[in-house]
């Protein structure tokens, strides 16, 4: 089961290292509305920030997770 971490952790440590270097992340939002023969259709970019708490502890989980999962239990 440790085995099972270090890919985990992997994925935490460059989760964190990204958030600290871009801050956030944008995705595209639809809005549609239909009256009659009528459609109209908004795309708006949401912005989502990720704190500098949340990428420092993201890449000190994924540290300790590659830790426990490079150990041999007994």
């Amino acid at each position: 089961m440790n085995a099972s971490l270090r890919p985990i952790g992997i994925i935490f440590i460059v989760g964190g290292a990204l958030a600290l270097i871009y801050g956030g992340f944008t995705y595209p939002k639809f809005h549609e509305a239909k009256l009659g023969s009528l459609a109209v259709s908004v795309k708006t970019n949401e912005t989502v920030d990720v704190p500098v708490w949340g990428g420092v502890g993201a890449v000190l989980l994924g540290g300790i997770l590659l830790l426990m999962g490079g150990r041999k239990g007994p």
